[in-house]
C-alpha cells in the first residue's frame, strides 16, 4: 500500500485523551469510533484498552486501508475491521448484525474532531445517533475546540474558526451550548467537561440517568 496518512494533532493529542478515556471506562466494553480518519486514535487506545472491541469507521473508504495500518502496527488485533458510515443516516452500521428493529448497542461512542469540519446536521445526527445505539449506561465522548458562553475564547480557536468558515462556510467551531440543545433533544446531557491541551475540550456525553454517576466518578 501507499504511505499510511498521518496526522500530527492526533499523534499529539492522542494520550492525554487515551489518560481520560483509562480513567472513565471499566475494563471491557464496545467502542464505536466516528470519523476515525488516519486510524491513529484507534490503533493507540485499543491497544491500551485489549479487553474492548473498537469499531472504527469513516465517511471515506479511501480511509480504510490507513486504519488497518496503524491496528497492525499496534498489534491491536481488537480493532474491528473498517465500516463507512454517517452521521446523518438512519442506519449507521448496515454491515452490523443486529435483531429486526434493534440496533447494536456500544458502552463508548468515540468522535474526535468532527463537529467543526461538518455541516451542523452532522452535530444532530451524532446525538441522535448515539442515543439510538449507547447501551444504558454508555457514553459519547466528543474532542475539539468549542466556543463556550462566559469563556474567554483562546485567539488560537478564533483563528481557526475563521480560517475553517473562510474555507466552508457550513464549517466552524461549534459554541458548547448549542451542541448540548442538540444532546437533550435527542436525550442525552453532558456529565463531565475536561480542558485538554491545545485548547479542546473532552465532553462526556449520556443518558441522564446515568450522569448521575459519573459526575459523583469526576468528584472522587
Amino acid at each position: 500500500m501507499t504511505s499510511p496518512d498521518f496526522s500530527p494533532s492526533a499523534e499529539q493529542n492522542k494520550r492525554p485523551i487515551l489518560s481520560q478515556l483509562l480513567q472513565l471506562l471499566p475494563p471491557h466494553g464496545r467502542a464505536l469510533e466516528i470519523a476515525s480518519g488516519t486510524g491513529q486514535h484507534a490503533a493507540c487506545f485499543a491497544s491500551h484498552l485489549p479487553l474492548w472491541s473498537w469499531q472504527p469507521t469513516d465517511t471515506h473508504a479511501e480511509a480504510f486501508p490507513s486504519i488497518r495500518h496503524y491496528a497492525r502496527q499496534a498489534g491491536a488485533a481488537n480493532v474491528l475491521p473498517p465500516q463507512l458510515l454517517d452521521v446523518c443516516a438512519e442506519r449507521w452500521l448496515a454491515q452490523q448484525p443486529a435483531a429486526a428493529d434493534v440496533p447494536p448497542a456500544f458502552d463508548l461512542i468515540f468522535c474526535a474532531n468532527m463537529l467543526h469540519i461538518a455541516p451542523w446536521a452532522a452535530c444532530t445526527g451524532l446525538m441522535q445517533g448515539s442515543a439510538r445505539h449507547l447501551s444504558p449506561g454508555g457514553v459519547l465522548v466528543t474532542y475539539g475546540p468549542y466556543l463556550e458562553q462566559d469563556v474567554a475564547t483562546a485567539p488560537s480557536n478564533l483563528d481557526f474558526d475563521a480560517s475553517l468558515r473562510a474555507r466552508n462556510a457550513a464549517w466552524g467551531v461549534r459554541q458548547r451550548e448549542a451542541v448540548e440543545e442538540q444532546a437533550l433533544l435527542a436525550g442525552l446531557c453532558l456529565a463531565q467537561r475536561h480542558a485538554m491541551p491545545a485548547n479542546n475540550l473532552l465532553l462526556v456525553w449520556t443518558r441522564p440517568e446515568a450522569a448521575q454517576g459519573l459526575v459523583n466518578q469526576l468528584a472522587l
